[in-house]
């Protein structure tokens, strides 16, 4: 193959999609099914980003002997990985291209499930190990960064909010499915040894739980690889730095570091939460069988905010979005000193209540900076602050765990979170929100 045919196979020549015409005759298909494709390995990528917050609660089942702080902290290490690959991410696709970056960073998900796999079969796996293979799963996370910048290049700003919006909301329910799929795959026999809970009980395969996305995760790769262009919008790291000149950037980051820095933060800690505030009670429930309707919830709303937001705007949902997660935020803080499990159901109410209206600014933020930005600083600051939300599984699990350890309950956390949530509120307000807003999007 030559060097000619080797672009052509990578790199499409030619891309309008605001022209009219262009985007009829043959941008629309070639937008979709690029959209179908990476929306696919995206969905993969979350699964495998989230799997060891489903693998946590049932070490000791497993045969593991961890303190709540050691849990708290393999929880937190893929979002300490996510958060530092997506920075990378951030710059990969005016790069490498969409499906360079696709194919092979899909495929590099095999390494933390193949590591997995081999690790909780054996309880004399050093608890050093297990934080790496944490940190490993991160690399899902990662692909969200230069995933998301690489879809609004593709599409119109006028459909933006839409594409956007189904690719990360679809992407978004591999955390929902892999924490729900875990339990029901667990339970029978697959490849490898059995474990049997150290308090009794039936046998368990804590292997399937990374066993299940292999095939997918071969099968999403390959695809891209085939069936992937790359659209022609080329720049360099040093190029791309222009974005950080720009006050909206940080105002942006912040107020995504609010929507899915708490969408993925809970993800990770919603089940350790469960398990820590309503598990010594005699009819504790058990936390997978509750803690994937967060996520599930989170990405619907994602999913069905992105067309709102392209017609009333991302602004104005993004405001309805801090509003709701700070009345949910300080909801929560009442239902984590129970003396039973009688305020169970509330305190899940008020945790769906953060994921919904997480899920909905994380649709309507995405809106907003294809607005704010041209065409590639808009990839950039997608990718940019995708990365720094990314973090939130980390930060959310570090602290829960700290405040946990030395206040004797979460309480805390969540009025330091509802303070952020304001602080956001007003920064969305006054910049893009209000009438007369220097920029309202």
């Amino acid at each position: 193959m030559t060097g000619d045919e080797r672009r052509s196979a990578t790199w499409l020549e030619r891309w309008e999609p605001e022209d009219g015409a262009f985007w009829e005759s043959q941008g629309k298909a070639i937008a979709w099914r690029t959209l179908r494709i990476t929306t696919a390995n995206l969905l993969t990528a979350f699964a495998v980003w989230f799997v060891v917050s489903a693998l946590v609660v049932r070490l000791e089942d497993a045969g593991f002997d961890f303190s709540t702080t050691q849990l708290f902290w393999l929880a937190a290490m893929p979002g300490l990985a996510g958060g530092t690959f997506r920075i990378f991410h951030t710059f990969l696709t005016p790069i490498a291209g969409t499906r360079l970056v696709v194919s092979l960073s899909t495929a590099l998900l095999l390494v933390p499930l193949v590591g997995w796999f081999f690790a909780v079969q054996n309880t004399g796996t050093p608890y050093w190990l297990l934080l790496a293979l944490g940190f490993l799963a991160g690399l899902g996370g990662g692909n969200f960064s230069s995933f998301m910048p690489s879809t609004s290049l593709f599409f119109p700003k006028r459909l933006q909010g839409t594409a956007l919006g189904i690719q990360a909301g679809i992407g978004n329910f591999g955390v929902s499915a892999v924490q729900f799929i875990t339990p029901w795959v667990i339970g029978f026999a697959l490849v490898g040894s059995a474990q049997r809970p150290t308090g009794g009980g039936d046998e368990i395969w804590l292997q399937n739980a990374v066993l299940f996305w292999v095939p997918l995760v071969v099968f999403f790769s390959v695809v891209a690889w085939l069936r992937l262009k790359s659209v022609p919008v080329r720049a360099n790291v040093r190029e791309q730095f222009d974005i950080f000149g720009d006050k909206h950037t940080w105002l942006m980051t912040s107020l995504y570091a609010m929507t899915f820095g708490s969408f993925a933060g809970f993800s990770a800690t919603f089940p350790l939460l469960i398990k820590e505030v309503y598990g010594g009670f005699d009819d504790a429930p058990k936390p997978l069988t509750y803690a994937f309707l967060g996520p599930l919830v989170g990405s619907a709303a994602r999913v069905a905010a992105g067309p709102l937001s392209d017609k009333f705007g991302g602004a104005r949902l993004t405001q309805i979005s801090g509003i709701g997660l700070l009345g949910s935020a300080i909801g929560v803080s009442f239902f984590l000193q129970p003396t039973s499990t009688d305020p169970f159901l509330w305190f899940v109410l008020c945790m769906l209540g953060l994921f919904l209206f997480a899920g909905i600014g994380n649709a309507s933020t995405f809106k907003q900076m294809p607005m704010i930005f041209p065409p590639r600083q808009a990839g950039g600051v997608i990718g940019w602050t995708a990365a720094v939300a990314a973090y939130g599984p980390f930060i959310f699990s570090v602290l829960i765990g700290t405040v946990i350890d030395v206040a004797g309950d979460p309480v805390p956390f969540f009025i330091g979170v509802a303070v952020f949530y304001a602080i956001n509120i007003a920064i969305n307000w006054w910049f893009y929100a209000r009438r007369g807003a220097a920029h309202p999007c």
